[in-house]
Order: C-alpha cells, then sequence, then structure tokens
C-alpha cells in the first residue's frame, strides 16, 4: 500500500508539473498577446487623432467651399441687375456715340455725292 501511496504522489507530481509548465507557457503567450494589444492600441489611438485631425480640416475647407457657393449663389441673383444698371450708365453714351458716327457717315456720304 506504502508503494501505491507513493507511485500516486509521484504521479501527482508528475502531473501538477505539466500543468505548471503548461500555465507557465500560456502566461508567456498571454503576456506577449496583450504587450501586442497595447501596441496596437496605442497606434489605433494615434491613427484616430490623425484622422481627426484631418476630418477636421477637410470640414473646414467645406465650410469655406459652401460660403463660397452662397456668395456665387448671391452674385448669380445680383448680376442682372449690375448688368442693368452698367446698361443705363453706358448705354446712352454708346447710342449717343453710334448716332454721331452715323451721322457724321452720312453727312461724309453726302458731301462726296455733291
Amino acid at each position: 500500500m506504502t508503494m501505491d501511496v507513493e507511485a500516486e504522489i509521484r504521479d501527482l507530481k508528475r502531473r501538477v508539473s505539466e500543468i505548471e509548465g503548461s500555465s507557465g507557457f500560456l502566461t508567456g503567450q498571454i503576456k506577449a498577446v496583450h504587450k501586442d494589444l497595447l501596441a496596437s492600441q496605442a497606434r489605433m489611438e494615434r491613427f484616430q487623432a490623425r484622422t481627426e485631425q484631418e476630418f477636421g480640416k477637410v470640414n473646414g475647407r467645406l465650410d469655406r467651399v459652401e460660403r463660397e457657393v452662397q456668395g456665387l449663389r448671391g452674385l448669380r441673383e445680383d448680376i442682372p441687375g449690375i448688368v442693368r444698371d452698367a446698361l443705363r450708365e453706358t448705354m446712352p453714351a454708346v447710342v449717343r456715340n453710334a448716332v454721331r458716327a452715323a451721322l457724321r457717315e452720312d453727312r461724309g456720304k453726302s458731301r462726296k455725292t455733291q
């Protein structure tokens, strides 16, 4: 019976040793994976910060484009009035100059025919 108990104790020691060896190996693996996860998390946080910064720049540019488009829409609405005012200011002089030129031309022709 003593032999059986000693054999049982040796068997248990061997099995405990195997389990400890396996758990030691797994502990090392888990530590390595944990370290890799922490490094990946740090990279992702840096990537996220850069991405948010770039999106902030893009949003700023889009806001600027939007303001420009609003300005162009306003200009589109203002153009008919601008053209009308310009024509009102310049047309009398243009018509007056055209009439004068036509009259001079007519006078020049009538003098040549006399």
